[in-house]
């Protein structure tokens, strides 16, 4: 038996008749709704918002809901007379599909995690239809223009290495490229970049364009809103239910054996400016709370989140003469293993950095009676990440400290600044107050006004590790819907959710990667695992295989493997044999050519060595490289060995006794699983361990070290340093 969940919908859930909202107008603030027609099923439109699937969330806040066209025709207008237009407009190659009815896999929503994950089913060999809002807005990047960051740059370049496509649309549109923690060594370092919006969407399109039907791919792209899912109800014993189509606003069904969810902050999203209500995933684009409504009477659990977003400013009205000039690096360090170069490595954009002052600070102060009554996290405050927290929160956790803002251009071909850093809900009058009080923006103009928005996910303890639901056969969510936060992320969930997909309507062996082998792994295991308390943000803190799994070598963990499951390429996989054919004769040369003393110390000005030592021992000393010791190398293999080769082959050799120690350790924690902690245990005398920890271990008071490793946010190296 099939069923339509959304069946009767406002009769069943709400009981409300059509005189009721026909009549339901208040003064100055109207509600926009649309009429109940085509058998109860809810149709949306561009002035129009879908009721909220919970009943409180409609009536309690009406006074607060603005009208939607109004904001964003003056949102249009400023941008209008005062940002800076590409003035060749891209023109996406996409196609929208309006003929087939039936495919293999469907991937709502075009975010990052849709864009990977529909490439993903497609390169897989499923036949695989995006549905998005707009073809336009397809990698569209929402919030912050820029890509990776400590531990998320790991999972891009992982991406990259399984055959997603973030990585190279970074490197085509990447405006400055900046390895972050440099100063420490490459296990924690942070590959980053700062994007052009513009290029990077243009970059996304093209490569997804490559992939679709018309170019011999998988891969379809539909304008729609899906508003519910058709299930196969019929038990058979113990099966579940599965999927079979899913159907979209204007009533048409598609048939389809698998659906992957990325719906990101519009899963019943509504912005919040003050004390203004904007159901909306992001300004100006529409909330999918029907599909919201659909989840709900599945069964799963809905919570809810939130995050934010700083104002936009005008570039031109910016005094950077009293601002730190941050410049990226000299030679920038692409995130595709396929790439050698970044597109613009010679004109790199500078981004600046100033801070928040005292009257900065009082005027958050006297206005927080102003910010919106949130409806997730304690006291209406919004239950939003913790390490990426909105200007206010800042405030009023680290009071007597300055905040930093980093000034940071969103491409070549705008003037619009995103100011990182101040995330800000408070109303627009508000913000602005508080920018002039910031060097630099005295006489700064608002483009666009921060905003919090919030949205409902599902708990990610109700996914298997292929990120299929367990409740639903053929169901798989990837993205903020899970509870986690950022593009990098939602990209890295979309892949294995696409691969999988598509991996399960063919009948293959479904792909999994675990903690050992990738952050990925990490993230979806702590997800499934531990659930989240608070948006789910990727930090190297949270691997224990931290050491092995650094960013440049993401391509020798997992490019082998997505080969054999279809989603790397065949010329991934070739570069990938010839950069480790070639590392394993310069490690073999370097363990066999075995110096003197004498011979380190006139040659290379190495002290200290006692006895005769391999290149490859000497270069586990810190203050060694690879430049000191190479003239002992082979000239031709020297030259055979490219720039981007010398950090692995360095790190390689400095982390091969910790790689080793650090499994010991891992192989001891184990043991200790069952090792009872004294309750007495004082933890805050810990010096290794993180204020967070202490905080989180002292609150939870977990009776022994398996029961310690399941508390959400502690991470086995705070294990490690529990010692009694």
């Amino acid at each position: 038996m099939l069923k339509c969940l959304n069946k009767n919908i406002f009769k069943e859930s709400f009981k409300l008749n059509k005189k009721l909202l026909n009549n339901y107008f208040i003064t100055k603030n109207i509600i926009y709704y649309n009429n109940l027609i085509n058998n109860n099923n809810l149709i949306n439109n561009n002035n129009s918002i879908i009721i909220n699937h919970n009943l409180k969330r409609l009536f309690s806040t009406t006074t607060n809901i603005l009208k939607e066209e109004k904001i964003n025709n003056n949102n249009n207008n400023n941008n209008n007379n005062n940002n800076k237009i590409n003035e060749n407009k891209f023109k996406s190659p996409l196609k929208n599909e309006n003929e087939k009815k039936e495919f293999d896999v469907i991937v709502i929503g075009g975010g990052h995690a849709g864009t990977e994950a529909s490439a993903a089913s497609a390169r897989v060999g499923s036949k695989t239809l995006l549905i998005t809002q707009s073809i336009d807005t397809i990698g569209v990047m929402s919030c912050n223009p820029s890509i990776g960051g400590v531990g998320k740059g790991n999972l891009v370049r992982e991406i990259d290495a399984m055959g997603g496509i973030m990585g190279l649309a970074a490197d085509e549109s990447g405006c400055q490229f900046k390895v972050l923690n440099q100063s420490k060594g490459s296990a924690v370092h942070g590959p980053r970049a700062q994007i052009d919006r513009e290029l990077y969407r243009e970059s996304i399109h093209n490569l997804l364009w490559k992939i679709t039907e018309e170019n011999g791919g998988n891969l379809s792209i539909k304008e729609a809103m899906v508003e519910d899912i058709i299930l196969d109800e019929e038990e058979h014993g113990e099966k579940k239910k599965t999927i079979k189509g899913v159907i979209l606003d204007n009533g048409e069904i598609i048939k389809c054996k698998k659906v992957v969810i990325t719906t990101g902050t519009f899963l019943g999203g509504i912005i919040h400016i003050g004390n203004k209500r904007i159901p909306s995933g992001r300004m100006g684009d529409k909330a999918a709370t029907a599909l919201s409504l659909t989840l709900n009477r599945i069964g799963f659990e809905l919570g809810r989140l939130k995050t934010g977003t700083p104002p936009r400013l005008d570039g031109k009205t910016i005094d950077y003469s009293v601002m730190s000039e941050q410049v990226g690096d000299d030679i920038p360090l692409p995130f595709s293993f396929s790439n050698s170069k970044v597109k613009n490595d010679q004109r790199q954009l500078k981004c600046f950095m100033t801070r928040t002052t005292e009257e900065s600070h009082q005027i958050i102060i006297d206005n927080l009676y102003t910010r919106p009554a949130l409806e997730s996290g304690e006291d209406g405050k919004g239950l939003g990440p913790r390490y990426c927290p909105s200007i206010e929160t800042k405030i009023e956790r680290f009071q007597g400290r300055t905040h930093q803002v980093w000034i940071e251009p969103e491409g070549y071909n705008t003037d619009v600044i995103y100011p990182n850093g101040i995330s800000i809900s408070l109303p627009e009058d508000v913000q602005m107050k508080f920018l002039k009080t910031i060097p630099g923006l005295e006489n700064v103009k608002m483009l666009k006004p921060g905003y919090a928005v919030e949205y409902d996910y599902i708990d990610p303890r109700e996914l298997n590790h292929t990120l299929e639901t367990k409740k639903i056969g053929g169901l798989f969510l990837a993205g903020q819907i899970n509870g986690t936060t950022g593009y990098e992320e939602a990209g890295a969930q979309g892949i294995v959710a696409g691969i999988n997909a598509s991996l399960s309507h063919q009948n293959r062996t479904p792909m999994t990667i675990s903690r050992s082998e990738g952050y990925i792994g990490v993230l979806i295991d702590d997800l499934v695992t531990l659930g989240v308390t608070e948006p789910y943000r990727m930090f190297t803190s949270r691997s224990e295989y931290r050491i092995s799994l650094r960013a440049h070598n993401s391509d020798q963990r997992l490019t082998e493997k997505a080969f054999e499951f279809g989603s790397a390429s065949n010329d991934q996989l070739q570069i990938l044999k010839e950069k480790q054919s070639l590392l394993n004769q310069v490690y073999t040369q370097l363990k066999e050519i075995k110096k003197s003393p004498s011979e380190y110390l006139a040659d290379c000005g190495i002290e200290n060595v006692h006895e005769k030592k391999s290149l490859f021992e000497i270069l586990r000393r810190p203050q060694v490289n690879f430049d000191m010791v190479k003239r002992y190398l082979p000239t031709d293999l020297v030259n055979k060995i490219p720039p981007l080769l010398i950090p692995i082959i360095d790190s390689e050799c400095k982390y091969s006794n910790y790689v080793d120690k650090h499994v010991a350790e891992f192989d001891n924690l184990r043991k200790r699983e069952n090792q009872l902690i004294p309750p007495s245990l004082n933890y805050w005398d810990i010096n290794q361990l993180s204020t967070e920890s202490k905080q989180i271990l002292s609150k939870a008071r977990p009776t022994n070290f398996s029961s310690a490793s399941k508390i959400s946010g502690i991470t086995p190296s705070a294990l490690f340093s529990i010692q009694f």
